[in-house]
C-alpha cells in the first residue's frame, strides 16, 4: 500500500482557455458597482445647481479616492471568492494571478514615463489593451487601475486627477477583455481589431479625462467653459468645443502610437502573455494518484559451464578430526 509521501502529483490535461480569470457573477456585480460610482463621479457636475459650491473635482477627489480603493478591493476579493474548480468551472484569482497582476502593473507603470505625455505619446496604452484582451475584463479592470496608481507614484502625478485616471484606464482594459473572438480569433485580424479598439479607447480616454478637468473652467467668460446649472445640451456643446480646442492634439497622437505598437509588437506580446498563462497552468486541474509498481527485473543469463554463475560454489575439503581416546 502506498503512503501519501510516495504518491505522485500528476496534472490532468490542461483545458485551453482564452483567459485565465473569467468574469464571474460576483466579480461582474462588483465591477458594475465600481463603474456606476465612477460614472457618477465624472458626470455629477453636469447636473449641479448654479449655486453649488463643489463644482470642480478638487474637493471630491479625496472622497472618490477613499471610495475607489474599497471598490477595487471588492473586485479582487470577488475574483478570489469565485474559486477554481477542477471540472473546468468558473475560475477566480489565485496566487499566480496576483503575481502576474503585479508584474504587468509594474511594466505598465514603467512604460508611462517613456513618453512623459509629450504630444500624447503614451506607450502604456497598447500593453493595457493587449493584457486586457488576454486576461479578461475583471482582471483587466484591476490591472488598469493598479497600473495607473503605480505610475502616478512613480512619476509624481498624484493629484485630484489620479482616481479618475484609475477608473478610466480600468474601463479601457475592461473593454479590451470584452472584445469578441477571444477564443478563436488570431493572427492579423485580431491585431487589426485590437488596433482599432486601441485607437478608439485612446480618444475616449482623453475625452473622459477632459470631463474631469473641464469643470475647473466654470465661471469664466468663454465659449468653451462650464456653466453650472445650464441646460445639459448647451454644456455638452461647449464641452465638445473644449475637447476640439484643447486635447485633440494629444488624443490623436496617443491613438496613432497605440495603433502602431499594436500592429508591430502585438504578435510577440500576445504570444508571451498567452504562454505565461499556459506555463502558470491556470486551468490545469490537479489529481493525486498512487504510483504504478515497477515490473520485476529478469534474471541474468547463465554463464557457459556446468552451473550458472549465481549457483556455482567453490568445493571445500573438510578438516580431519582426531579419533576419540580409548579408555
Amino acid at each position: 500500500m502506498s503512503t501519501p509521501a510516495a504518491d505522485r502529483l500528476t496534472l490532468a490535461r490542461p483545458v485551453p482557455l482564452a483567459r485565465p480569470v473569467p468574469l464571474g457573477r460576483r466579480s461582474a456585480a462588483a465591477l458594475l458597482l465600481t463603474s456606476a460610482a465612477g460614472v457618477a463621479a465624472f458626470g455629477w457636475p453636469l447636473l449641479a445647481s448654479p449655486g453649488a459650491d463643489l463644482v470642480g473635482h478638487s474637493a471630491d477627489a479625496p472622497w472618490l479616492f477613499a471610495a475607489l480603493l474599497p471598490l477595487l478591493l471588492a473586485v479582487v476579493v470577488a475574483q478570489i471568492a469565485e474559486g477554481r474548480s477542477a471540472s473546468g468551472g468558473e475560475a477566480g484569482m489565485d496566487a499566480k494571478s496576483v503575481a502576474l497582476l503585479g508584474v504587468l502593473a509594474a511594466a505598465g507603470a514603467a512604460l508611462r514615463p517613456l513618453g512623459a505625455g509629450t504630444a500624447g505619446i503614451e506607450p502604456m496604452f497598447f500593453l493595457m489593451v493587449l493584457a486586457g484582451r488576454v486576461l479578461g475584463p475583471g482582471f483587466g479592470f484591476v490591472l488598469g487601475a493598479v497600473s495607473m496608481f503605480a505610475s502616478g507614484l512613480l512619476t509624481g502625478g498624484v493629484g485630484p486627477w489620479l482616481p479618475f485616471q484609475m477608473l478610466a484606464m480600468g474601463w479601457v482594459c475592461t473593454g479590451a477583455g470584452l472584445l469578441p473572438g477571444a477564443a478563436g480569433l488570431r493572427g492579423r485580424r485580431e491585431l487589426v481589431l485590437l488596433a482599432g479598439y486601441g485607437a478608439g479607447a485612446s480618444l475616449l480616454y482623453g475625452t473622459v479625462m477632459n470631463l474631469q478637468g473641464w469643470p475647473y473652467l466654470g465661471g469664466m467668460s468663454s465659449s468653451v467653459s462650464f456653466v453650472p446649472g445650464d441646460a445639459l445640451p448647451a454644456n455638452l456643446g461647449r464641452f465638445a468645443a473644449y475637447c476640439l480646442a484643447t486635447s485633440l492634439g494629444w488624443d490623436l497622437p496617443r491613438a496613432a502610437v497605440t495603433v502602431v505598437l499594436c500592429l508591430t509588437l502585438g504578435t510577440p506580446v500576445l504570444r508571451a502573455l498567452r504562454r505565461a498563462t499556459r506555463r502558470a497552468a491556470f486551468t490545469a486541474p490537479v489529481a493525486f494518484t498512487p504510483p504504478t509498481p515497477a515490473p520485476a527485473a529478469d534474471p541474468p543469463p547463465p554463464r557457459p559451464g556446468n552451473q550458472p554463475a549465481h549457483t556455482a560454489r567453490t568445493p571445500t575439503t573438510p578438516e580431519p578430526t582426531a579419533p576419540p581416546p580409548r579408555p
